[in-house]
């Protein structure tokens, strides 16, 4: 049989993966915000526009129908929120990267205009032992943009009693306002890592949690968020214009339990308005 001189003739060099795209813009319209862009390419969608808190806030769940992140996978996700407008994104579960032979990325691009509101509350991120993950986050905030944006990253898989040995997760984190550089953060950790059971590090724990909210905080409200119960170690950091709360957990639901609490504090404070948790983190 002959082969045409472009085809790998060894079935090593195929090598299946999912590139997709999702890209979504929203805009107000006298007292509601509605999406005006929504394309796709590949396995990314949002589910209907929900307007649970009234027509201010637009909800927008982002689904991924092949439900894991394998090697050679390429997901990317623009969302653009525009002047005044609200947009509130989320997802129906966690979010697994597979063990891998290749590297998989995750591409985000989160901007939000004069007077505009960004929430990125997505569910736990699950790193399988042996995933080669690779994630990268550019917010840019515009004038008086406010955002609340968190992630929960769990490291193998502790409730099967897989620890995370093998593989790496590496993640780049930037948020601009008004091109300004006010938050760069970039992790690494590898499989068997020191940093992992450090006690600079993780300190044994394999998960870890970070919020981050625009706003000044007072010493009352500060003081009321460490109160709150925390089934890890969690604690709240007062920057300019942020608002930085980290947590370490043995469970995810743990991290996101107090990171949901933290929100309900945090939200009416620092977004202006009552906390009303998304339907979809109940199921």
């Amino acid at each position: 049989m002959n082969l045409p001189m472009n085809l790998p003739t060894h079935p090593a060099a195929f090598v299946p993966h999912w590139n997709a795209e999702l890209d979504l813009a929203y805009a107000r319209a006298g007292d509601t915000t509605r999406p005006v862009r929504r394309r796709h390419i590949g396995p990314l969608r949002v589910q209907k526009h929900l307007y649970p808190e009234g027509p201010e806030v637009c909800q927008h769940i982002i689904i991924h129908p092949p439900a894991g992140i394998a090697g050679g996978d390429r997901l990317a996700v623009a969302a653009h929120v525009g002047e005044n407008a609200w947009a509130q994104l989320t997802s129906p579960g966690a979010a697994k990267w597979y063990r891998a032979d290749s590297p998989a990325t995750q591409h985000l691009n989160l901007q939000a205009g004069a007077g505009a509101t960004l929430e990125w509350l997505p569910q736990e991120t699950l790193v399988f032992s042996g995933a080669q993950a690779r994630l990268e986050t550019c917010i840019t905030l515009e004038a008086d943009a406010r955002l609340c944006y968190w992630d929960v990253i769990a490291l193998g898989r502790p409730a099967s009693g897989e620890a995370f040995t093998c593989g790496y997760f590496q993640a780049a984190l930037d948020i601009f306002r008004d091109g300004k550089l006010i938050w760069h953060e970039r992790q690494r950790l590898t499989g068997n890592d020191r940093l992992l059971t450090s006690p600079i590090g993780l300190r044994g724990q394999p998960v870890f949690a970070t919020l981050i909210i625009t706003g000044l905080a007072s010493e009352d409200l500060l003081q009321a968020c460490r109160e709150l119960p925390c089934q890890g170690q969690g604690d709240l950091t007062q920057l300019p214009g942020l608002v930085i709360a980290r947590c370490l957990a043995s469970e995810a639901l743990h991290a996101r339990d107090w990171l949901i609490r933290l929100w309900r504090l945090l939200r009416p404070h620092l977004l202006g308005r009552e906390a009303l948790a998304p339907r979809i983190w109940a199921t």
